[in-house]
């Protein structure tokens, strides 16, 4: 086994347990705001928490994925998204920690995503971006199409490509000799502390690089 988390390591596990329960609470609230049901708020839940995970396990051959086998994923999910639907009305002003909470479930689901693909194939940037990308986005592009919305990683804001920036300092970092867990550290804030300045500063990608001449 190489010099990375594995998917049965306890601080690997412990990290996606927080990471889903962070994203579960984003699909929490986007099932309120759409006047979802009971059901329907578990569902966009467990979707934005796991969806991604489970992709991720299921395009690099590590099957049936953890999510699946470990019932504490869903269990996480599951009381999540009831606990958002009791608490909404507490929790509705409270936007801008959501929306770090987000930024910091971006973090970890990107470095996690690495990590398992560098444990698994070594020193491929190709799967580890793969591996990272779709564990960071995957749950949230569900989510956002569940409820007909462009998925957040498709318009302007500054999102997936935090995730590709991070992952690859965390390349560069292994490749200079520091270790995984200081590499993974600095992917994860590098990401998070990222996304929180787009929010902040209003930072967006182009959405058109030509200009009309008519």
């Amino acid at each position: 086994m190489l010099d990375g988390f594995v998917i049965s390591s306890t601080p690997f596990h412990v990290l996606d347990l927080f990471g889903t329960f962070i994203f579960a609470i984003t699909g929490g609230m986007k099932a309120i705001e759409h006047k979802l049901d009971i059901v329907g708020v578990i569902v966009l839940s467990g979707t934005a928490g796991l969806a991604g995970g489970i992709i991720r396990d299921v395009v690099l051959g590590h099957t049936p994925p953890v999510a699946i086998i470990d019932p504490s994923y869903v269990i996480i999910t599951s009381i999540t998204g009831i606990s958002i639907l009791l608490l909404y009305h507490f929790l509705k002003n409270l936007i801008k920690l959501f929306l770090t909470f987000d930024a910091f479930g971006l973090g970890i689901f990107s470095l996690l995503g690495a990590n398992i693909a560098y444990s698994m194939f070594g020193f491929n940037l190709l799967i580890m971006m793969v591996s990272g990308i779709i564990t960071a986005v995957g749950g949230g592009i569900l989510r956002d199409i569940f409820v007909n919305e462009i998925p957040l990683v498709f318009r302007k804001e500054l999102y997936v490509s935090l995730s590709f920036a991070g992952i690859l300092l965390f390349f560069i970092m292994l490749h200079l000799g520091m270790t995984v867990v200081f590499s993974t550290m600095l992917g994860i804030i590098f990401i998070t502390f990222g996304r929180i300045a787009a929010i902040k500063y209003n930072w967006n990608l182009p959405t058109r690089i030509f200009r009309d001449t008519n």
